[in-house]
C-alpha cells in the first residue's frame, strides 16, 4: 500500500529502528518499540511508538515488530552496459587471474548496443536494486571510451539517478593502445565537455593496467575545473598511488582499497575521504578481501557498495555486501549496515539519505526480521519486505513472505 502524495504515513510497531543518528556510543542510533512519521516525502518525526504526535489523517502501517533501516545507498555501480562476461567468470573460477583488461570486452558490446537495449538492461538492474532495499544508487559511465558512447551512457544513467559519474578514464580505449597520454587528452577535452552536463562526479581507475598517478591527476583536475566532484578507483590490484592521490585532492571517496600501506590508512584517517569497500569484487575475483577492521580501528569512514558490473562483481545485492563484510572483512553487523547506508551517503556527500531523521528523505526498508543483524545472520535470504522511496512504497517492492517480485520498469523514476 502506498501513501497518498499529500497524506502523512505513520509506520509504527517497529521492533528495532536504525536511524543512524548516533547516540550514547551507538552509531546506528537504535530505537526500540519505535515509530516513524512521514509527510511530503520526508521524515517528520521519529520516536517511541507510544509517543507519536497527533496525526489523525495519517495512513498507518503496522511493522509487526519487525526491523526498519534506512534505504541502502549504493555509492559505486556500473549499471549501464551491454553484453555478458560469464565465460570470463568461469575462467577465473578455473584459475585464471583477474586483470583490468577484461573491461574492453564490455566496451565492444556496449558500443554495439542500442539505446533501447541499454535502457532495458538498466531498468532490470534498477528493479533488482530496489527489490533488495537500495533507494539511492550511483552509476558510472566507462564502457564507451569514445565521445558518443560515453555521452549516451551518462544520459541514460541520468534518467534513473542524480548520482552520475563520468568514468571515461576506466581503461585506455582500444584504438588508443600505446597512446595513453593522447587518450587522457581526449578524456579531459571534448569527452569531458560532452559528458559533464549529465554528470555530478568524475572518476579514474588509478592502477597498473589503467592510468598512472600523473594521468589520473590530469583527469581529476580537469573534472574539478568543469565543476564535477572527485572519486577514485584505487589500490584494487596492488599497492599504488590511488589512495594518496584521492586524499591529496580531497576526493569524496576512494573505492576498492584492497591493498593499503600504513601511510594510506593514516592519510584516510586524517581526511574526510571515504574508503568504499566492494566485497562483491573479491568474492567474484578471488582477490584478498580488504581489512575493514584495520580501517575502522584507525578511524577511517568506511562505506560498502556493490560495484555491480558485468566483469568483476555482477551482483546488485547490498544485503550480500553486508554479509560478506561481516564474514570476511572483520565488520560487526551494525558497522556493516551503517556502512551500507550512512557510509554510502557520506561517500556521495549526501546528508538527506542513509539516515532516518527529521528532514531526511523518507527512504525506508522494512525487514522481515526482528533486527538488522539478520542481514548477515541469514545470508541469501530475501528479508526485504517493503521499500519506500521519498515516502512512497515502490511498486512490487519486497520478496519476503509472499510479497510479489519486482518487475523491470520501462521508465524508472529518478533516484
Amino acid at each position: 500500500m502506498a501513501a497518498d502524495a499529500d497524506r502523512p504515513m505513520l509506520l509504527t510497531n517497529i521492533g528495532e529502528l536504525t536511524t543512524n543518528v548516533a547516540v550514547d556510543g551507538d552509531p546506528c542510533g537504535t530505537l526500540r518499540d519505535a515509530a516513524v512519521l512521514v509527510h511530503d516525502g520526508l521524515i517528520a518525526w521519529t520516536g517511541s511508538a507510544d509517543a507519536v504526535p497527533p496525526s489523525p489523517d495519517a495512513l498507518v502501517v503496522d511493522a509487526g515488530g519487525r526491523a526498519v533501516i534506512p534505504g541502502f545507498v549504493d555509492s559505486h555501480t556500473h549499471l549501464v552496459f551491454g553484453g555478458d562476461r560469464a565465460e570470463e567468470f568461469a575462467a577465473r573460477m578455473a584459475g585464471e587471474r583477474y586483470a583490468a583488461g577484461g573491461i574492453r570486452t564490455t566496451v565492444a558490446a556496449t558500443r554495439a548496443a542500442s539505446d533501447d537495449d541499454l535502457r532495458d538492461r538498466l531498468a532490470a538492474l534498477v528493479a533488482e536494486c530496489r527489490a533488495q532495499g537500495t533507494t539511492t544508487v550511483e552509476i558510472k559511465t566507462g564502457y564507451g571510451l569514445d565521445v558518443a558512447t560515453e555521452r549516451r551512457l551518462a544520459r541514460l544513467a541520468a534518467e534513473v539517478t542524480d548520482e552520475v559519474t563520468f568514468l571515461g578514464a576506466h581503461v585506455v580505449a582500444p584504438e588508443y593502445a600505446d597512446r595513453a597520454d593522447e587518450y587522457v587528452s581526449l578524456v579531459t577535452g571534448v569527452m569531458l565537455a560532452t559528458v559533464a552536463p549529465h554528470a555530478r562526479w568524475i572518476d579514474v581507475f588509478c592502477e597498473d593496467g589503467a592510468f598512472t598517478a600523473e594521468q589520473s591527476r590530469r583527469v581529476l583536475a580537469a573534472g574539478r575545473a568543469a565543476g564535477l566532484g572527485i572519486r577514485v578507483h584505487g589500490n584494487q590490484l596492488g599497492f599504488g598511488d590511488g589512495v594518496g592521490l584521492a586524499v591529496e585532492l580531497g576526493a569524496a571517496a576512494v573505492d576498492h582499497c584492497t591493498y593499503l600501506a600504513d601511510a594510506d590508512v593514516a592519510a584516510l584517517a586524517a581526511s574526510d575521504t571515504v574508503a568504499t569497500l566492494l566485497p562483491g569484487v573479491e568474492f567474484s575475483t578471488r582477490q584478498p578481501y580488504p581489512d575493514a577492521r584495520r580501517l575502522l580501528d584507525a578511524g577511517v569512514t568506511v562505506a560498502l557498495a556493490s560495484d555491480c558490473n558485468p566483469g568483476s562483481s555482477y551482483t546488485s545485492s547490498m544485503p550480500l555486501m553486508i554479509a560478506l563484510a561481516v564474514r570476511e572483512m572483520g565488520m560487526t553487523p551494525s558497522e556493516a549496515v551503517w556502512a551500507a547506508t550512512a557510509g554510502g551517503a557520506r561517500a556521495l556527500r549526501r546528508t538527506d539519505v542513509g539516515v532516518v531523521a527529521p528532514g531526511a528523505r523518507a527512504d525506508l526498508v522494512l525487514l522481515d526480521a526482528p533486527t538488522r543483524v539478520h542481514l548477515a545472520y541469514r545470508p541469501g535470504v530475501p528479508l526485504v519486505r517493503r521499500v519506500w522511496k521519498d515516502g512512497r512504497q515502490l511498486p512490487g517492492s519486497g520478496t519476503a513472505q509472499g510479497q510479489p517480485t519486482m518487475r523491470a520498469l520501462a521508465n524508472p523514476p529518478v533516484w
